[in-house]
């Protein structure tokens, strides 16, 4: 039992140390009040944090910061570094969550992340983002140019199963109004993961 115990202890060490981290502050140049989140928050207000974050601090992960509650509202996505101003968003955070990523560029290729096998001259020309329901990038699909807050405008409601990226960051989620659990995918072919894979709702570019 022991032995069973102390495994269970290391993995989860493990998890928490893969873990997110995020200190948001009230003023500029990481100055007053700070907030440090380790998990999602759909509601500042709760914290006494509502429409007061100024600048931040991401120590590991990507974070997608959005000025209503329930991630809704526009948003930006900060990955690690300094952000000393929020330029355009200064006191308008109302939600706060740690985003998966997407496959970025693989450093085995030269690429840009496109991936060798089975990619074509024309993948980096044409429309901004294609879903099809095939992981293969075959069968149905749809074209994308802009925010979608339901795919069900689409007839394409929880049937992606894979994204090709040609310009900008986008994040994909598993409900309506980018809600639930979500990605974010730069330029690239793209399967989707298990979890998002056929049930995807909503789309929109955040970078």
């Amino acid at each position: 039992m022991k032995p069973l115990l102390a495994a269970l202890a290391l993995l989860a060490s493990i998890n928490h140390a893969a873990a997110g981290e995020i200190s948001l502050f009230t003023d500029a140049d990481y100055r007053g009040r700070p907030l440090t989140l380790r998990e999602p928050v759909l509601n500042l207000e709760k914290v006494g944090f509502n429409d007061r974050a100024s600048s931040a601090i991401v120590r590991s992960g990507t974070w997608e910061i959005c000025e209503h509650k329930d991630f809704g509202g526009r948003c930006i996505v900060l990955g690690p570094g300094e952000y000393r101003m929020f330029d355009g968003f200064n006191d308008q955070a109302s939600s706060v969550r740690e985003l998966e990523r997407g496959r970025g560029r693989d450093p085995r290729h030269d690429d840009g992340g496109w991936g060798r096998r089975g990619s074509r001259d024309d993948d980096r020309r044409g429309p901004p983002v294609e879903l099809f329901a095939d992981r293969q990038f075959r069968g149905e699909g749809v074209i994308l140019g802009s925010d979608v807050q339901s795919l069900r405008s689409r007839n394409f409601n929880d049937r992606a199963g894979s994204i090709i990226v040609r310009e900008g960051e986008w994040q994909v989620c598993e409900h309506d109004d980018y809600r639930g659990r979500c990605a974010v995918y730069g330029p690239g072919r793209h399967p989707l993961p298990r979890g998002l894979d056929g049930m995807v709702s909503s789309v929109r570019r955040v970078r």
